[in-house]
């Protein structure tokens, strides 16, 4: 509608006489009219805190998801971490009796030289897998790590550290998987 045409018929309807009777009947509808306005934002207040709330619960149920996920992830590492290093133990006798048999190999044996290649490559696939020996000989005895299978009077070591180590011991990453038995200085 043009603005002429419309001041025109605002013109219009301030010329019109209303009678007593008419203007009850619009306070009448003025006062219904502000009843439903009220009744109207009264709703309009409970649909927005209905949807706060459903806002907050939907986030912390999105949290808790999130949560859940990174558990059940954090869960099958560990499980796998574990699982790892118990085959990982399993294996270690082989590698010890190896390493005992070279240790009293006939010198110039090419079978013992295949022996102790035999021996090497199983020792690069265990650290390519994070299994690392203990360092135990001359350190200070440390029952996280060792396992004292005697303790013996030594004047060349001093008390509490270890004079020699009998089995090694492995670690992956930094768990233990197997200790070292080691024999301990008075």
């Amino acid at each position: 509608m043009p603005k002429k045409e419309k001041k025109e018929a605002e013109e219009n309807m301030e010329n019109v006489k209303r009678t007593p009777v008419e203007d009850a009947e619009l306070s009448e509808n003025g006062e219904q009219v502000a009843a439903e306005i009220e009744a109207l934002q009264k709703q309009l207040e409970e649909a927005e805190a209905k949807a706060t709330e459903n806002l907050d619960g939907w986030q912390r149920a999105q949290a808790e998801f999130v949560n859940y996920k990174n558990r059940v992830q954090r869960d099958n590492e560990m499980m796998k971490a574990l699982m790892k290093g118990d085959i990982i133990k399993k294996v270690l006798p082989v590698l010890d009796d190896l390493e005992r048999s070279l240790a009293h190999r006939p010198k110039n044996d090419s079978w013992a030289d295949g022996m102790e290649l035999i021996a090497r490559k199983f020792q690069n696939v265990l650290s390519a897998e994070g299994v690392k020996p203990i360092e135990a000989t001359g350190q200070p005895f440390d029952p996280n790590f060792h396992e004292a299978i005697s303790s013996e009077p030594n004047d060349e070591v001093e008390s509490g550290h270890i004079i020699e180590v009998v089995q090694n011991g492995y670690m992956l990453g930094e768990r233990v998987i197997r200790p070292a038995m080691v024999r301990v200085a008075q």
